[in-house]
């Protein structure tokens, strides 16, 4: 089916009282997986590409991209395209010409001032191409190979009265907030503060995004969705899925050299982690076609 856009998605999942997951891609087995994975489950998707993933891809976003909008295109179920933590602006002017809808912008390694005046500059150019954007507020450690930040630490999460300020400011579309979340966690041990969820989802209009799931327990994660989060980032879950169910195969099957025998049993692996997330999000079915 055609490319759905991510501001479609997650504004019907936002009213749906829902959250539409969005995943991290690498690899040509991670789109499969994701597509597989929704497609089983019956609800939409969005595939994510990290401007970490594109250094990964020498640099390279269209062969990726392309890979992802002919999986998307051929996908029984919504899939959109959205390029992920972006800080080149580069990178960011690639985006609408390689098939994405949507981009997250993030400048929060700035000053507050900085941060603003970056991602209402990089927001003017998305709405003139049509692009949906998010941005970040708060600082959601783990990046870029550094330790997560103490939940409690100054900056560490994202403050209501200030987030309606930026928003209105900068013009975003949606945004990350930080509220105890944190990326690259292998461990599911992030307890999220709700209470201020609650603030947040008052004190703003637009989405509430949560990045770092894969650190986050079943259980938060459904009540930060319950809260207002309307979209949610997965990217180490199934890097985690993945590596460990090739690990296991090598251990037994040693002599293996066909890499496809050890790749379908990753992919394999990620279409059941898509699986379980979709379902802990409480993801509405696809809409039908007509």
């Amino acid at each position: 089916m055609p490319l759905a856009t991510t501001g479609d998605l997650v504004t019907r999942a936002a009213a749906a009282r829902s959250a539409v997951a969005a995943f991290n891609i690498i690899t040509l087995e991670h789109v499969e997986a994701v597509v597989a994975g929704a497609e089983s489950a019956g609800v939409p998707v969005v595939l994510q590409v990290s401007e970490n993933a594109v250094k990964f891809r020498y640099g390279r976003l269209r062969p990726i991209a392309r890979a992802a909008v002919a999986a998307a295109e051929r996908s029984a179920v919504p899939v959109a395209l959205h390029l992920d933590h972006v800080q080149s602006d580069d990178l960011l002017r690639q985006a609408s010409d390689a098939g994405f809808s949507s981009v997250m912008y993030d400048a929060s390694r700035l000053p507050y001032a900085e941060n603003l005046a970056a991602t209402r500059a990089a927001a003017e150019w998305a709405h003139a191409q049509g692009l949906w954007i998010e941005a970040e507020l708060g600082e959601i450690g783990g990046k870029h190979g550094h330790p997560p930040l103490d939940a409690h630490a100054p900056g560490a999460r994202t403050d209501p009265g200030e987030a309606h300020a930026f928003v209105a400011d900068s013009g975003v579309d949606a945004l990350a907030v930080a509220v105890g979340n944190a990326h690259a966690m292998t461990e599911r041990t992030a307890a999220l503060d709700h209470d201020l969820l609650k603030r947040l989802a008052g004190a703003l209009e637009v989405p509430l995004v949560l990045h770092g799931s894969s650190g986050v327990p079943d259980e938060e994660l459904a009540a930060a969705v319950a809260g207002g989060i309307a979209k949610v980032n997965v990217g180490t879950a199934l890097n985690v899925a993945m590596t460990g169910a090739i690990r296991a195969f090598l251990a037994t099957h040693p002599q293996a050299v066909d890499s496809r025998k050890y790749l379908s049993v990753g992919r394999e692996a990620m279409v059941a982690e898509v699986e379980r997330f979709v379902a802990v999000l409480g993801a509405r079915p696809a809409p039908a076609t007509a």
